[in-house]
């Protein structure tokens, strides 16, 4: 930034050095050729033709300069046939005018100005014009020179005193800059200071008072802060779900090899099917935190759900189980994951109820407020139902309502927390149709 602000400023002041120094240059040419022309002027109002047809002055010019030699102020007066007509200070010498290199046929009727370098080391600014004065035909050119020595010195002080001024202007100007980017910047500094104490403070958040132009990306850093405070408490629930799963089937395994039990290689297989089963599944949903960040999932729900209710029905063959509603809805999860969910949630269904599961997609006569952005799939059994007191205590990891059944408590947990990975949500209620549990998945549409 300070080097792209220097950059800047050293073009603009350099162009617009250079415009400003070439209009006072001009300025101070012009004051210089006004000069000449008023004294060519005062020369042609003072002459006058005398009786032998040559130019004379009626009165005296009043600069001295024009009476003492090589002065540098100079003028001239030729035409016809006549000898050139020089000022004293011209001495020995006399101007090679334009006006008269041309035999006479050059006429200047308005002032003519030019340099000439006709005196080796004293450059000449010439102003020269062509009149025919009364009572003579000749064609009178009439020449004021000047050196320029003293227009180079006036031109010389305005380039330096515009050199300095801009480089003051130029130095100020990029302090000023670099004192605002500093300024300007001193927000991220607090950040970076802010983020330092939050490392060294075990803070979770970042409080400090911040100025508006930061706010954003505090807001940002804290929500950064949150994510990942929520991924490290998922991945704690993750990790005690799977240790109360394998604590179970480790504690049988234990009692039969310490009782030396005489099924024990049976039992051996069956709890370790069991663990790897656990195993199985939440290697599978640590998977599914990983496919959400990546966000291109579309499964569809209709045909999930005909693959889970095909496999539960080997499991339980004299249930009914019914799919209705939409067929296209279309889900952002992974297949893997959405049978997942609807696996758990129809064997629970089939497992606790009472042999009829129906399967709802996208019900229509669904009371709560629809959201576009959620699908919403409806699972009822015609069980004993939950009642409404325990229906939050049976997300918990572990708890089972009913005991007699094999099982490890972890459905309705493990649902719950898929669903939430992916920005879904699950609820319990009471099924009107079957009289039984209803369970409400809701789950983000694939755009």
């Amino acid at each position: 930034m300070g080097l792209i602000a220097a950059g800047w400023i050293f073009v603009l002041l350099l162009g617009g050095g250079l415009a400003l120094e070439r209009t006072l240059t001009r300025q101070v040419e012009a004051n210089f050729d006004e000069q000449l022309d008023y004294i060519l002027t005062a020369m042609i109002a003072s002459a006058e033709i005398d009786p032998n047809g040559e130019v004379y002055f009626y009165r005296t010019l009043g600069d001295q300069r024009f009476l003492e030699p090589g002065s540098g102020l100079y003028w001239q007066i030729s035409g016809g046939n006549f000898d050139p007509w020089p000022s004293r200070s011209l001495w020995d010498r006399t101007l090679r005018l334009k006006g008269t290199g041309q035999k006479g046929e050059h006429f200047d009727s308005q002032t003519h100005f030019y340099d000439s370098d006709q005196f080796p080391g004293e450059p000449l600014r010439i102003a020269e014009r062509t009149v025919i004065l009364p009572g003579s035909e000749t064609r009178w050119t009439f020449a004021v020179a000047s050196a320029t020595e003293q227009m180079d010195r006036q031109i010389g002080r305005v380039r330096l005193i515009l050199i300095w001024s801009f480089a003051v202007l130029g130095l100020g100007l990029l302090v000023m800059a670099l004192l605002q980017i500093r300024y300007g910047l001193s927000p991220l500094r607090r950040v970076r200071a802010a983020i330092q104490k939050l490392r060294s403070t075990g803070a979770n958040r970042i409080t400090d008072p911040l100025p508006l132009e930061v706010q954003p990306l505090v807001e940002e850093l804290n929500a950064l802060l949150e994510h990942s405070e929520r991924q490290a408490e998922e991945a704690r629930r993750h990790a005690g779900n799977l240790a109360h799963a394998l604590k179970t089937p480790l504690t049988v395994l234990t009692n039969a090899a310490t009782a030396r039990a005489p099924d024990l290689p049976e039992t051996v297989m069956r709890e370790v099917r069991t663990m790897q089963r656990h195993v199985d599944h939440h290697l599978a949903r640590a998977r599914a935190v990983g496919r959400r960040a990546i966000g291109h999932a579309r499964t569809n729900v209709y045909a999930s759900a005909e693959a889970v209710r095909r496999a539960i029905e080997r499991l339980y063959p004299q249930g009914r189980f019914d799919i209705a509603g939409s067929k296209t809805a279309m889900v952002a999860l992974e297949r893997q994951d959405l049978d997942e969910l609807l696996g758990n949630l129809i064997e629970n269904a089939a497992k606790y109820g009472g042999g009829s599961v129906f399967v709802t997609i996208d019900p229509e006569e669904a009371e709560a407020p629809r959201d576009p952005g959620q699908c919403l799939i409806w699972i009822e059994d015609d069980g004993p139902g939950i009642p409404e007191a325990q229906r939050s205590r049976i997300f918990d990891r572990g708890v089972r309502l009913d005991t007699d059944k094999p099982g490890t408590g972890l459905g309705l947990a493990i649902v719950r927390d898929v669903a939430e990975i992916y920005g879904g949500s699950v609820r319990l209620a009471e099924s009107e149709d079957l009289g039984g549990l209803l369970v409400e998945l809701r789950l983000p549409r694939a755009d």
